[in-house]
C-alpha cells in the first residue's frame, strides 16, 4: 500500500447472538466455511491491501483467538517491527473491561503513538467479505474526508444485525442508527472506518473527557455535523454474521460456486491457520453432492448440500442434509441429520434422527454426545 496505514480489528462489544457457538470462544474465532475462522476475512483483506501492521483488540474469551492467529505467520504478519499484535484488556477489573472501545484504545494508546503510520483502518470480525482497502483510502483522500465509512447498499434483508445509514447526494453521511433502530434505509454500515491516526487519538481523549467511551455511538454519531464523514460503497459479496440465522445462511451461500469464488479469491485469497491433514476419503458406499468437504474427512454415508469441516466422519448408512458439521464430528450409522449445526467434537450415535428447519437450525454445542 502506497499510503502509510495501520490496521485495527476491534473485537470489543461485538454484537453476538450465536448462542452456544460463542459459549467458549469469541465471535472472531467461530469456524466458518469448512476450514476458516471469522477473523480470517478481515486479516486477509488487510494483508492483501498491503497493510503490514495489524492490532487485534481482544476483549473476552480470547484463548482460541490466541491459538488461531499465533504469530501471524499464515498472513505473513510475523515481522519484528510491524506484523501482528494481539492487545487484550489492560486490566482485570470487570467494570473496566465492560467499558467501551474508546476506553480500551486509550489504555493501549502507546501502541498508536509509537507508530509512524498516518492512517488507521478499523474493522470488526463479523463482516464476511473480501475487500481491497487501497481504493477506499484513495477515495478518503480525494474527498478530503475526516472519516470514511465502508457501506453496502442492499435492498433485500441482511440477516445479521448491522447499522443503517443515510447520506446526502454528495456521499456525506447524515445519520447513523444503532443496531436495533428503525431507520428506513437500504444502506448498511460495514463497521469499517478510515481516518487519520491523530484524529482517532483526539476523538478518544475528547470523548473520554466527556464521559463517553463508544467509537460509533459517541465519537462519530454525535459529531456528524462537525466532521466530514463520507460513505464508500462496497460492491462485492457481504455477509453480516452475528446471529445464528445469519451464520447458517451465509455458510449455505458458499455452496453457490459464484459466491465461493468471489469471497475467497477476489480481489485476493483468504488465508487461515494451516493444518496438515490427509485428503478426504470417500468409500464405495458414499454419496456426496453440492457440498464442501474439508481435508481429513472420512465419508461412508450420504452428504447433500452440507459443509463438513476437517476430520468429520460420516459412517455407513448415515444421511446429512443441509447441515454444518464442524471439526472431528462423528455421525453414527443410519442416523439422519437435517438443517443442523454441530459444533466441534460432537458425536451423534447410531440411528438418531435430528431435524431443524431453515429458519431455525438445530444447534449442538461443543463435545456433545447425542
Amino acid at each position: 500500500m502506497k499510503h502509510k496505514v495501520m490496521g485495527v480489528i476491534n473485537l470489543i462489544h461485538e454484537t453476538d447472538e450465536l448462542d452456544r457457538l460463542t459459549q467458549g470462544r469469541c465471535l472472531a474465532t467461530v469456524p466458518f466455511g469448512g476450514r476458516y475462522r471469522m477473523i480470517d476475512f478481515a486479516l486477509s483483506s488487510m494483508v492483501n491491501s498491503g497493510i503490514s501492521k495489524v492490532a487485534i483488540f481482544a476483549h473476552t474469551k480470547y484463548r482460541s483467538l490466541m491459538d488461531h492467529v499465533g504469530s501471524g505467520k499464515p498472513w505473513d504478519l510475523n515481522h519484528r517491527q510491524s506484523g501482528l499484535f494481539v492487545l487484550p484488556p489492560a486490566t482485570d477489573d470487570i467494570q473496566e473491561i465492560s467499558r467501551g472501545d474508546l476506553y480500551h484504545f486509550y489504555q493501549h494508546r502507546d501502541y498508536f503513538n509509537r507508530s509512524s503510520l498516518d492512517y488507521v483502518v478499523i474493522t470488526r470480525s463479523h463482516m464476511v467479505c473480501n475487500i481491497d482497502f487501497e481504493p477506499v483510502i484513495q477515495a478518503h483522500l480525494d474527498r478530503a474526508a475526516d472519516i470514511t465509512v465502508v457501506c453496502k447498499q442492499q435492498s433485500e434483508p441482511i440477516l445479521g444485525k448491522a447499522r443503517k445509514v443515510k447520506m446526502d447526494e454528495d456521499g456525506r453521511i447524515t445519520a447513523i442508527q444503532d443496531h436495533f433502530g428503525r431507520m428506513v434505509s437500504d444502506i448498511h454500515s460495514m463497521e469499517m472506518y478510515i481516518m487519520r491516526k491523530d484524529l482517532l487519538m483526539e476523538l478518544v481523549e475528547t470523548s473520554l473527557a466527556q464521559g463517553q467511551d463508544h467509537l460509533v455511538r459517541h465519537a462519530i454519531f454525535s459529531r456528524l455535523d462537525k466532521l466530514n464523514v463520507q460513505a464508500y460503497m462496497y460492491e462485492g459479496y457481504l455477509g453480516v454474521v452475528n446471529t445464528l440465522s445469519s451464520y447458517y445462511h451465509n455458510n449455505m451461500n458458499l455452496l453457490k460456486p459464484e459466491v465461493w469464488k468471489e469471497l475467497f479469491f477476489q480481489p485476493g485469497s483468504i488465508y487461515t491457520k494451516v493444518k496438515d491433514e490427509p485428503p478426504a476419503r470417500y468409500l464405495e458406499s458414499s454419496k456426496v453432492s453440492n457440498s464442501l468437504v474439508a481435508n481429513g474427512c472420512r465419508i461412508e454415508g450420504t452428504v447433500t448440500g452440507s459443509i463438513l469441516f476437517r476430520g468429520v466422519h460420516i459412517r455407513k448408512g448415515a444421511v446429512v442434509k443441509n447441515s454444518i458439521i464442524m471439526q472431528n464430528g462423528i455421525i453414527g450409522e443410519n442416523s439422519f441429520i437435517s438443517h443442523s449445526i454441530l459444533d466441534k467434537d460432537v458425536e451423534v450415535e447410531s440411528a438418531r434422527d435430528i431435524r431443524g428447519v431453515e429458519s431455525s437450525p438445530f444447534l449442538a454445542g461443543k463435545r456433545k454426545i447425542i
